[in-house]
């Protein structure tokens, strides 16, 4: 069963997955960046800063294509983005809803907590910090309504983090 990482941008989920995936466990990217790359590359109009709805659509439609079957280690999962409906106030989440009930993680999901003193912007991460605490909050209250226990990752270098993840899930999602 795949483990979704979580948390508020800038908090190190990326990096740490990039690390599992180097040291041989399955990892899925994150599709919210793939499709702003995308976007900007085709000077598309769905993104976070331009037509959000679209770009909702689209990250429930690759998340739901990038379900891994069997083991493997998520940048985020599907309740991510019914966290995003809700920070930018989308009435209409029945769809997302129904894909959080349908594609399921482990129970216990990783979460990369608010770090400041690694956070940064960038051409695709246009939150300030308060946006991604603000994210952090509505994120973690989703996977909790969606009846996921959090397990928060420590605010440590990348080596320790993976031997946490070890520790807890053991060595059985290399491939």
């Amino acid at each position: 069963m795949p483990i979704a990482i979580t948390g508020g941008p800038g908090s190190g989920k990326t990096t740490l997955l990039r690390e599992l995936e180097r040291l041989g466990y399955r990892c899925v990217p994150e599709v919210a960046r793939q499709i702003i790359q995308e976007q900007v590359r085709s000077c598309g109009d769905a993104l976070p800063w331009g037509d959000r709805e679209t770009y909702t659509r689209l990250m429930l439609e690759r998340s739901v294509e990038s379900y891994p079957a069997g083991a493997a280690f998520c940048d985020r999962g599907i309740p991510d983005t019914l966290g995003y409906a809700r920070l930018i106030g989308l009435r209409e989440t029945a769809l997302i809803k129904e894909a959080c009930r349908r594609y399921r993680y482990a129970a216990r999901v990783l979460v990369a907590p608010p770090w400041r003193e690694i956070y940064s912007s960038d051409t695709e991460r246009k939150q300030d910090f308060d946006e991604a605490l603000l994210t952090f909050s509505v994120v973690t209250d989703v996977y909790r309504e969606c009846g996921y226990e959090l397990l928060e990752l420590p605010r440590t270098d990348v080596a320790t983090r993976v031997q946490f993840v070890e520790y807890h899930f053991g060595a059985s999602f290399r491939e």
